[in-house]
């Protein structure tokens, strides 16, 4: 049902609602909250906590005064509360503020509380009379991701209209309900939506995320049972030159990398499609296995192509193997395709892609665009295949003749989780680094070491070398607790020399500019980079050194040690400093793990055994599986017991009547896009 059958949505508004991926009506159900708000009791000034978004009553005491820092117009307000004591209240770019509240106005000012300089701060908060908030107390109230032009009361009407026109079908059997105690589906998906309690919503969501993992797992073993009957079409023998290439590349290749190299050639030279997975920790060197595979592709007269998350990457991965073919005298024609190539170019890499002249392609998704036809494609490479899909990776199969798939992965997950999520693909684990990488060093502060950390990277910066900030949000939101992006840069900017150019990136903006800001960095043109987790997979810098990680307590210990990897990539020593937002002791307990071993797998299952129930409205622990509510570390359990449901299917250990059963596959086509 399309979404302009709604009342209050016309062709515009349809339109904003489609760049935020919902079509139809139907497509409204499914479109979960990012997090609740839930408004507390507010509280007196000496009992505020940094670091959290709380509500506290109190009487303005000074005059509003604006300021400006730069281009940023600071709001102050003086805040006393009935014991006599202060806090100030600032608002960013906000100058109307000076003409809404007056000195002597008593209210509920709500917001993020942090301390600077010993005292606390509460950033952009939102006003109320007494009686205002009183009515808003308890209340679970869903907070919607936005797009430009999209807000959250225009998702929440239109969501309320779906539920009175359409309902969400039953797609996991009455019997494996009963077994694992799960919700019926039209409940679930009301109280994820407009939850009565945290009760509500902890069933509501249990239920909903055994649904995502249920549906994946059937897909997987349905194409590893499609990809078990299909025979080797490309055999690929080693070819005469890749000893010399291998002993040309100028380092030594570690053992483990020599053992996924064995089993990838036992793989394209026998009778069986490949369908491998390479997993490796951060800066294992699993590309450079990747690239041995390409050029044995290519040497074997077929066509070899690799899929990367960048066009950054994809293009630092096209002029590595073109400098090997160069150094070897290979009579070999790499291509790279991407999105922000001109229309000529990209016809140009088209005729040699379709005539055989390019036996080794390099892209991001413009790969698998209908315009490329490949000549005989033999291999295909996905790059943090996580980024990609299972879907994606079908379609670029499909542009050859049963191609050998191999997929590479740097997400540290533990081996019984991997067998799971990685269903389809034979494994191979690189659990080795290349020798002569210098040791991260690594440290655990609170947010009062920030001065000494931004003279740390100034100094770097001015012996030439280059820094990564990550911060967990976008933009600031008052019910989101952390650091943001878009303000930390401006703050920072104002703290560092005017000579150091800083720069900030995240996952909302369009991918011709995140592209343009990851290869200004790569070229040194940007020292400081303040960026969301966008740059886990982004591009290969060896000049930076410095990786800082605000409100470190709110990603995953995987996550972080991925976020690490992206300094020790040169050969000067690294830093990550991982900032402690919280203060609490077993924060920085559960962070220094990431002290004691550089060892990505052990994090991961470390991490693992510390999870709680679960910070679902915090930075997810495995973000990079694009499920809209699972995570595959908070919810293992509920992971397992999905993979364990579809034995009992597969094995005709339940009862399932015919009705369920063509429900059950009638959907498995219709799983989250991983």
């Amino acid at each position: 049902m399309q979404l302009k059958e709604l009342n209050g949505i016309g062709e515009k508004t349809e339109k904003i609602f489609q760049r935020a991926g919902v079509n139809t009506v139907e497509d409204l159900l499914s479109y979960y909250p990012r997090y609740y708000d839930t408004f507390e009791e507010p509280v007196l000034v000496q009992n505020l906590e940094a670091d959290r978004t709380q509500a506290v009553k109190g009487t303005i005491v000074r005059e509003i005064s604006v300021r400006r820092v730069r281009n940023l117009q600071i709001v102050d307000a003086y805040i006393r509360d009935e014991e006599g004591n202060g806090i100030k209240a600032t608002w960013f770019n906000a100058p109307y503020i000076k003409n809404t509240l007056h000195q002597g106005d008593v209210l509920i000012f709500r917001g993020f509380v942090h301390e600077n300089k010993g005292s606390y701060v509460i950033d952009q908060p939102k006003t109320f009379s007494f009686v205002q908030y009183q009515k808003k107390m308890g209340e679970m109230q869903p907070v919607y991701p936005l797009v430009s032009g999209l807000t959250n009361n225009m998702v929440l009407k239109a969501v309320k209209q779906a539920f009175q026109i359409v309902s969400k079908n039953e797609n996991i059997p009455l019997a494996i309900r009963e077994r694992f105690g799960l919700q019926n589906a039209e409940d679930s998906i009301h109280n994820i939506h407009f939850p009565k309690n945290q009760k509500d919503f902890m069933i509501a969501r249990k239920r909903l995320v055994f649904e995502e993992f249920f549906q994946f797992i059937l897909t997987l073993r349905a194409l590893k049972e499609k990809n078990e009957i299909i025979h080797n079409k490309h055999i690929l023998n080693e070819p005469k030159e890749l000893e010399h290439i291998i002993d040309n590349l100028g380092f030594q290749l570690t053992n483990a990398q020599m053992k996924t190299w064995q089993e990838i050639k036992h793989d394209i030279s026998s009778d069986k499609v490949m369908n491998r997975l390479i997993q490796g920790d951060v800066g294992s060197g699993k590309t450079i296995v990747a690239v041995l595979a390409l050029l044995t592709a290519a040497l074997n007269k077929e066509q070899g192509a690799m899929m990367a998350p960048t066009e950054v990457l994809a293009r630092q991965h096209f002029e590595d193997i073109k400098d090997i073919i160069r150094k070897n005298n290979l009579e070999l024609t790499p291509v790279v395709l991407v999105g922000s190539m001109t229309a000529k170019e990209k016809r140009g890499a088209y005729q040699l892609i379709e005539s055989g002249e390019a036996d080794i392609i390099i892209g991001t998704h413009a790969l698998i665009q209908d315009k490329v036809n490949y000549h005989k494609l033999a291999l295909v490479v996905t790059d943090e295949q996580h980024r990609f899909g299972v879907k994606q990776r079908e379609t670029i199969s499909e542009k050859g003749d049963s191609p050998h798939t191999m997929v590479m992965s740097a997400t540290p997950i533990p081996r019984t989780l991997a067998i799971i999520m990685y269903g389809d693909l034979d494994i191979s684990i690189i659990d080795e680094l290349p020798a002569g990488r210098k040791p991260i060093a690594n440290c655990v502060v609170g947010t009062d070491y920030r001065p000494n950390a931004y003279n740390f990277i100034e100094k770097q910066v001015q012996e030439g070398r280059q820094a990564y900030i990550i911060c967990p949000t976008v933009e600031y939101s008052e019910a989101v607790e952390g650091e943001n992006v878009i303000e930390y840069a401006k703050k920072l900017q104002a703290v560092l020399s005017p000579s150091i150019h800083v720069d900030f990136l995240h996952g909302r903006m369009k991918a011709a500019e995140k592209n343009e800001k990851m290869e200004a960095f790569a070229e040194n043109k940007i020292q400081v980079l303040v960026s969301t987790t966008v740059v886990e997979v982004g591009v290969n810098v060896p000049n930076a050194t410095v990786m800082m990680v605000e409100n470190a307590e709110r990603f995953g210990l995987a996550q972080l040690h991925q976020l690490r990897g992206r300094v020790g990539r040169g050969g000067n020593q690294s830093y990550c400093i991982f900032i402690n937002g919280t203060g609490k002791k077993d924060a920085s307990e559960r962070l220094e793990i990431l002290n004691r071993s550089n060892d990505g797998f052990f994090i991961a299952s470390e991490d693992l055994k510390l999870r709680g129930p679960g910070d679902f409205f915090g930075v997810r622990q495995s973000g990079d599986f694009e499920f809209r509510l699972g995570d595959i570390m908070n919810d293992a359990d509920v992971l397992k017991n999905a993979a364990h449901a579809v034995d009992l299917i597969e094995n005709n250990e339940v009862y399932i009547s015919e009705e369920e059963r063509r429900e059950l596959y009638k959907n498995e086509n219709k799983m989250i896009n991983i």
